[in-house]
């Protein structure tokens, strides 16, 4: 099987095609800039026009989304991975595997009266069954999609549409669907795609009194096209877009009770969620009772490890494991929840809320990550700018150095602000995970060359992460990542162990004021003859202890590779 994607030089960088680039075309033209980060994984988000005005809320057609029709964007998405192959860099393209649109053909065609498209989907002649299943479904999005069903005057019928009105739901248990998502598959695969991120895969299997999510056949399904995949093009990947409680994470990358080959990779939404609750109350117990909770990821398989994503954040706290460092889960959700929102006293940060549920205690959070780190704040005059820098930077250098593959979110490496010009947009304006969707400011990109400007500052040191973390097979993936626990509450400490490359250990820093750990802390961590790599000037050995700056972070091994 593959293992390119488990190498440390592996870097990722995510954005949408109409955002970066104007067009595929476009896209092209800036990859020089990829190249400047040493970003060889690149994951390219809507690649294609809306269908309808329909689908603008998810989708829309404007002055820069791309408006090439499908053949023109086949031949340009084709020269794009061709090109992209030619600088070593792998492309990753979205396969929405639990529902198409409400143009998709197929819907058209359920609706002009064909009974085999109509069997596609799960559509039901009055309220009786819908109803029924709605006793234990949850609802995804309560305010901009309440319910898990929709009425289609010219279908006759309630359609299964889990996350909004113009996405219906996929029969799955209609074995003519799983044949026609195959061959979506291996199109897409021809295209030149080297990973398929199937979103959506924990939803796609639906059981009565259930909440139709990670039912066992929803691993089988991406099990199933694992083995496909890997008998006609095996250097292909899959990755599971499964955004589902910190239990329910590590089986889509096959770990069962009987081992099984699924998905490659898989977000650690995880580890996205402690970052930010670790920064928001300066206290990193929490973070590494959750982080060490989970089980063991299977040799074959890594995580996708990000600190910024296109969509919200769900406070994803298991009520066992605050339990556990004596955290009350529910008001830690709220606090989070207010925190990020820029609406709790001290709050560094300036994010807006998404889809508020309070009969389920819910209230996810959007922003950018230099917005939720401080950046807005300090450039409004509350906080200090260099401290909001030094967050975003921790916050990145967790995520390059836990193992698995980094993804720097498109702006992130400029530190770029919340956009609130989609509140101009009346199709976007409903929706605030557009705050932290802009198009790409070229302009400010170039300031990245301009010595103390924020743009530089922060691209340098998102330079020096990818740099040294490539320098470093420690931090390959196919070893563990093991937690220490020390007195010191703001201390994160973890220890990479790959069986055959070595070790790196890494202490971070997640509150405002100096940490400690003892002297010897290298030592019981494995590391003989300790080599800073990385936060030099973050910390400062003594006889007793170690101490580590306000936000610092500090990565040790026991050589220095050349780099």
């Amino acid at each position: 099987m593959p293992d390119w994607f488990q190498r440390n030089t592996h870097i990722g960088y995510v954005a949408y095609a109409d955002r970066f680039g104007g067009t595929l075309r476009g896209v092209s033209d800036h990859l020089d800039y990829l190249a400047e980060l040493d970003v060889d994984y690149f994951h390219l988000m809507r690649v294609l026009r809306p269908a309808t005005a329909r689908t603008t809320a998810a989708t829309p057609s404007s002055t820069t989304a791309m408006s090439i029709p499908p053949s023109a964007a086949r031949k340009d998405l084709e020269a794009l991975a061709v090109e992209l192959h030619e600088r070593g860099i792998d492309l990753c393209l979205d396969l929405v595997i639990n529902h198409t649109a409400a143009e998709h053909p197929w819907a058209n065609a359920a609706r002009a009266g064909s009974q085999q498209h109509r069997d596609y989907y799960l559509v039901y002649p009055d309220r009786t069954e819908p109803d029924d299943w709605e006793r234990t479904l949850p609802e995804v999005f309560p305010e901009m999609a309440p319910g898990n069903f929709t009425w289609d005057e010219e279908l006759q019928g309630w359609v299964w549409t889990t996350f909004n009105s113009f996405q219906w739901d996929l029969n799955f248990a209609n074995p003519e669907v799983f044949v026609e998502m195959a061959d979506v598959v291996f199109d897409l695969v021809n295209l030149g795609v080297d990973v398929l991120r199937l979103d959506a895969i924990a939803f796609t299997w639906k059981r009565k009194g259930t909440n139709c999510q990670n039912q066992p056949e929803a691993h089988l399904i991406a099990q199933a096209y694992r083995a496909l995949v890997g008998i006609a093009a095996p250097g292909v990947l899959l990755k599971a877009e499964a955004i589902v409680a910190p239990e329910d994470l590590v089986p889509y990358l096959g770990a069962h009770r009987v081992l099984r080959d699924e998905c490659q990779i898989a977000y650690h939404n995880q580890l996205m969620v402690m970052i930010w609750s670790s920064l928001a109350t300066g206290d990193a117990r929490l973070a590494t009772e959750a982080l060490a909770s989970l089980p063991a990821t299977p040799s074959t398989a890594t995580w996708v490890n990000y600190l910024r994503c296109h969509d919200d954040i769900g406070w994803a706290v298991s009520d066992a494991t605050a339990a556990a460092v004596r955290v009350d889960a529910p008001a830690h959700r709220r606090y989070l929840a207010a925190f990020y929102r820029g609406d709790f006293p001290g709050s560094f940060a300036r994010g807006a809320a998404f889809s508020s549920n309070p009969d389920a205690d819910d209230e996810r959070t959007c922003g950018s990550a230099a917005s939720l780190a401080g950046v807005t704040a300090a450039h409004e005059g509350f906080g200090d700018l260099d401290v909001a820098l030094r967050r975003l930077r921790l916050g990145y250098a967790i995520v390059f150095g836990f193992g698995g593959i980094p993804l720097v979110y498109m702006g992130d490496e400029l530190a770029l602000e919340n956009d609130v010009s989609y509140l101009d947009v009346p199709e976007l304006a409903g929706d605030s995970r557009w705050m932290q969707r802009p198009a790409m400011d070229w302009d400010r990109a170039d300031r990245r060359r301009v010595t103390g400007t924020v743009e530089q500052r922060a691209f340098d040191a998102m330079r020096e992460l990818v740099a040294v973390r490539r320098a470093h097979s420690e931090l390959s993936a196919g070893g563990e990542t093991y937690l220490h626990r020390y007195q010191d509450p703001a201390v994160l400490a973890w220890e990479r162990r790959h069986p055959r490359e070595g070790r790196c250990f890494a202490l971070a820093n997640v509150s405002a004021r100096t940490a400690s750990v003892p002297s010897d802390a290298f030592a019981w961590a494995g590391i003989d003859d300790p080599q800073v790599v990385l936060g030099a000037t973050d910390h400062v050995h003594h006889e007793d202890r170690i101490d580590i700056a306000p936000y610092g972070i500090v990565w040790v091994v026991n050589s220095v590779p050349t780099y």
